[in-house]
């Protein structure tokens, strides 16, 4: 995580119709957000000690003064997402040899993007917790889901939408859940015709794959990422995508850019499961469930369009 430098509490009052606002630190210009009454820059949120009238979504008017040092202000480095250059271009997309809903396999185009390089930890979620004072999840303090190293889990759609709008606020770069059609051209690495991330040997050829996820995830980034350097692309724990969910939408979808369908009851999601009997899942394989359940075997990684 990189590390950033306190900002000069320098008396300022700022005036602003809009949520966007800057800071005249008296170095240079700090741009900001501010949320529910506190002001996000790059990598530094500070909790504003302003009136309650002017703890609103958009500021009308704060003062920042010396309080801004004192114990009564929380400073909280954001950990910043790793991510991977995904490159545009054609892919077969689905499995006509799989279940009903990877049927057709069809030809997709994505437009470059970027994926994050893990699934999300507790360690970069713990941030959004505390700053945005979000609830936890259930297993948050259960020592077997906790570690820092460790993906979120029992996080909803919901949950992982917000932590991307957080994300968005605090670094200035739209962050976002993958399409379904982004995550399986990212988790192929390029190769059309294998079964698997790392091509066609079944999972249980993997190493140390018997003792591997015996009581929950394990920490990201244990073994081996695949060739576009992303890593626990199909085990580990499921990940949301962006789209609502259907089993039929491959007959009819477009070819560049697939979005899923406009409306549905259960969001998309990909990858394997720890608690899984195959712990391991084939790249074109699908799952779903409402987009408001929590699952100890359901976390997140984020995008970015480019």
């Amino acid at each position: 995580m990189s590390e950033f430098q306190p900002i000069r509490p320098t008396p300022t009052r700022l005036h602003t119709p809009r949520a966007a606002i800057v800071l005249q630190s008296g170095l240079h210009d700090v741009p900001f957000v501010t949320l529910r009454g506190w002001a996000i820059s790059v990598g530094v949120l500070r909790y504003l000690n302003c009136p309650p009238a002017a703890k609103k979504t958009q500021v009308e008017c704060v003062t920042i003064n010396k309080r801004m040092a004192c114990p009564e202000t929380t400073r909280i480095g954001i950990v910043k997402p790793v991510l991977r250059s995904i490159p545009e271009g054609w892919f077969w997309m689905g499995c006509d040899e799989g279940r009903d809903d990877e049927k057709p396999r069809h030809r997709v185009w994505v437009d470059a993007f970027e994926l994050a390089t893990y699934q999300t930890t507790n360690e970069e979620y713990s941030k959004f917790l505390e700053a945005a004072s979000h609830p936890k999840p259930v297993s948050w303090d259960d020592p077997l889901f906790n570690q820092s190293k460790q993906p979120v889990v029992a996080v909803s759609w919901l949950d992982a939408v917000a932590y991307c709008e957080w994300l968005t606020l605090a670094f200035g770069k739209h962050y976002r859940l993958p399409t379904e059609a982004e995550w399986e051209r990212a988790a192929r690495g390029g190769a059309e015709n294998s079964l698997y991330p790392w091509g066609d040997r079944p999972p249980e050829q993997l190493p140390e794959y018997a003792n591997r996820w015996k009581t929950g995830p394990e920490p990201v980034g244990l073994y081996s990422p695949n060739a576009y350097g992303l890593y626990n692309l199909g085990d580990n724990v499921h990940e949301w995508c962006s789209d609502w969910y259907d089993a039929g939408y491959y007959a009819r979808s477009p070819e560049r850019n697939p979005q899923g369908p406009a409306t549905g009851s259960r969001r998309a999601s990909r990858g394997g499961s720890w608690r899984h009997h195959i712990k391991v899942t084939r790249t074109a394989a699908r799952s779903s469930i409402p987009p408001e359940f929590k699952y100890a075997d359901y976390g997140f990684r984020v995008a970015a369009s480019r």
